[in-house]
């Protein structure tokens, strides 16, 4: 028994002996770790410090340690920032649909401000900004060196003062300038019209109006082709939208899936990750849906593109989305600010990441640029066609009942709506002809 003690003893004995030698160098690491944060603070309030001492000029210290906040959040993602009073404030009426300003989601890209997407009907859309185009100079001041949201600042300005900013364009040989006037940006989430039997949705943003927005106005224009039975298929239109709440690009791709995953999200910590479903009910029945995208389509156009193409329920159609894979969080913070912070990715439902890669298009379909021609030129490039019906002394046909040739010119006015629809918006109008050709293959009439 004694022996059997002593054995036992002896183990405990071991066992502390082991943990003593383990845990001793991994409390010291975390002490160093520890002493080196402190050291780097202490180095953070010298510097501040010295700065306000010594400096040439006085400095503002609330505008010090809010440059160094930023500049802390800026060099962890172009996404991440901080936010005074006064843009925290800002942001939380974006999101409402009405602030003021040019019309244009900008990121930073090689030190300048690039275009993600000008939103429609506004101030920078009218100018012909471009998704793309990177802005170099604000009323001839440059923009390099400075962050994101000082670049944002000084193009900042009272309703209806006018701004110049310098744009460069790919395929453009030299920088150009464009004068805009600063107005009341009201944005319209979504905006529905048909085009022949289809329902085409334009949803510019995702604010807290999207969800509802597209909810009525799909249910106004079904009404007004005569009924569900009457519609070949929906459109749904996301090209240049910059994105903007996750909880909307949720609901609007819910609105079309009976079920299945929409998104997921996983942080730095795997318990903090999130699935988001679908739940029953498709706003569109069933009926065929083609999505539009292009490089303006980021951030959350890009859940709702990549979920709808991860379960078949859509066809993609255009070009490469912007890329804009992450989530951010905003944090209050004391004294009315806040911190957006980069907190997740997303995957769409198959496990893509499109991080810096952007959703892929099923059919890869460009929007060919206008080269304007003069009235006199482009007639003697298409010469007027000439056909049977034109000529004198024609026989008529005889054939055909009342009812005939008016079904033959309906056919005529609707080929000749869609030729001008083509001129205009050639990616919409292919989305048309998917539409169409899929009614077709399923016995439709439409």
């Amino acid at each position: 028994m004694k022996k059997f003690l002593m054995a036992a003893t002896v183990g405990v004995l071991t066992g502390t002996l082991l943990t003593t030698q383990v845990a001793a160098p991994l409390l010291a690491q975390e002490a160093s770790k520890s002493s080196n944060v402190y050291e780097q603070l202490d180095l953070f309030g010298d510097i501040f410090e010295r700065i306000r001492a010594q400096y040439v000029e006085e400095v503002d210290t609330k505008d010090l340690i809010e440059a160094a906040i930023n500049g802390m959040l800026t060099s962890l993602d172009p996404h991440s920032s901080y936010l005074s009073p006064d843009d925290a404030e800002n942001m939380q009426v974006q999101t409402r649909g009405e602030f003021g300003g040019l019309g244009i989601e900008v990121t930073q890209e090689d030190g300048f401000v690039k275009v993600v997407s000008p939103m429609d009907g506004t101030p920078a859309d009218q100018a012909g900004i471009e998704a793309g185009d990177f802005i170099t100079h604000v009323d001839g001041e440059s923009v390099l060196g400075l962050t994101l949201d000082e670049a944002v600042d000084l193009m900042r300005g009272p309703v209806g003062s006018e701004i110049v900013i310098t744009v460069v364009r790919e395929g453009t040989p030299e920088p150009f300038d464009v004068s805009i006037i600063r107005d009341t940006i009201k944005l319209t989430a979504v905006r529905a019209r048909t085009e022949q039997n289809a329902v085409v949705l334009r949803v510019t943003t995702f604010n807290d109006q999207t969800y509802a927005n597209l909810a009525s106005s799909l249910a106004e224009k079904v009404e007004e082709l005569g009924g569900e039975d009457k519609v070949s298929g929906i459109v749904l239109d996301l090209r240049n939208n910059p994105g903007g709440l996750l909880t909307q690009a949720i609901k609007v791709s819910d609105a079309f899936l009976d079920k299945g995953e929409i998104v997921s999200t996983r942080g730095r910590n795997p318990q903090d990750g999130e699935r988001f479903n679908a739940t029953e009910g498709d706003l569109a029945n069933g009926k065929p849906i083609v999505v539009l995208i292009n490089g303006g389509s980021a951030s959350a156009s890009e859940i709702v593109a990549g979920a709808l193409q991860d379960h078949h329920r859509a066809i993609v159609v255009g070009t490469k989305s912007f890329g804009k894979g992450s989530v951010q969080t905003v944090m209050p913070l004391r004294g009315n600010g806040a911190m957006r912070l980069t907190t997740s990715r997303y995957y769409t439902p198959s496990g893509r990441s499109i991080q810096a890669l952007g959703v892929s298009p099923d059919i890869v379909v460009e929007q060919p640029r206008r080269n304007p021609v003069s009235e006199e030129d482009e007639n003697a490039a298409s010469p007027p066609s000439r056909s049977e019906a034109d000529l004198r002394g024609r026989l008529n046909n005889d054939s055909l009942s009342e009812d005939e040739i008016k079904q033959i010119e309906q056919d005529r006015a609707r080929a000749e709506a869609a030729a001008k629809l083509r001129e205009e918006d050639y990616q919409l109008a292919y989305a048309i002809d998917i539409l169409r050709g899929l009614a077709v293959m399923g016995g439709s009439q439409n």
